[in-house]
């Protein structure tokens, strides 16, 4: 069976960190090895992750040098993959019962190395296990197919969904940049000649945060769009104000 490198980069995250190893340790494809990095946790996450390894050598916990962020912890985490496939979880997110085998199965039927699903959304205090939870019809859906032009509108990929081939694509890293970092890994994927699809069953569970409004969580991703588009991806400083929101923020009322 071919191995899957699940990557899970935690911090301060011991309240949901249980669940979220739990749920790939219980996944009905068995044969995985769950590489995390804790990015000097001060809660006791390290503790929590040391007991998971003792008792499942499939858990592969790693302290980081020193703090990073979350990119940096998941390519210290991609840095030690094994697996034919690298694979993408946070610590407070949780995959259902048969994510991995689904996913290996779609993967293995098509020919596009970069593969992710659809997904439900919960809310953020909810303390029950992946097995525990009822699907609602808070689902995110998963498009078909996806290129680079499509994805340089929007991120259409739930990071905690998405698998690539690391027989075809070899190992990819994340670019060094403090947020967006796996929109940036799937757009750099895309723009070497890989699409990406979709599997259209919901098979995770993404924790919604409820700190702040969607407008200002909005606004506050617009400098890192605007490293993405401009720095990273090379857009004309036109296209990258108007993908990153900045054309739209400078024009709307009450924007200083």
């Amino acid at each position: 069976m071919p191995l899957v490198s699940v990557v899970m980069p935690v911090y301060n995250s011991a309240a949901t960190l249980g669940a979220a190893v739990r749920s790939v340790l219980t996944q009905t494809h068995s044969d995985l090895e769950l590489l995390i990095t804790d990015d000097k946790s001060s809660d006791g996450s390290m503790d929590l992750l040391m007991e998971f390894a003792r008792q499942d050598k499939r858990v592969l916990p790693e302290s980081a040098p020193e703090q990073g962020g979350a990119g940096r912890a998941r390519n210290l985490a991609i840095e030690r993959a094994r697996g034919d496939y690298v694979a993408f979880l946070d610590s407070d997110d949780m995959w259902l019962l048969e994510k991995t085998e689904r996913q290996i199965e779609f993967a293995a039927a098509g020919t596009a190395p970069l593969t992710f699903t659809s997904y439900f959304k919960m809310d953020a205090d909810y303390d029950g296990e992946s097995t525990d939870f009822i699907p609602n019809g808070r689902v995110v859906r998963a498009r078909e197919h996806v290129d680079y032009r499509a994805m340089l509108v929007r991120d259409y990929i739930g990071a905690l969904t998405a698998m690539y081939d690391r027989n075809v694509l070899g190992t990819r890293l994340m670019p060094e940049m403090r947020k967006r970092q796996d929109y940036a890994l799937w757009l750099s994927i895309m723009r070497d000649g890989a699409d990406g699809r979709g599997l259209p069953e919901p098979l995770a569970v993404y924790r919604a945060h409820q700190a702040g409004s969607l407008s200002s969580n909005k606004m506050s991703l617009i400098p890192y769009n605007w490293a993405l588009y401009r720095e990273h991806e090379g857009l004309s400083v036109p296209r990258a104000s108007r993908r990153s929101g900045w054309m739209r923020c400078a024009t709307a009322p009450g924007y200083h």
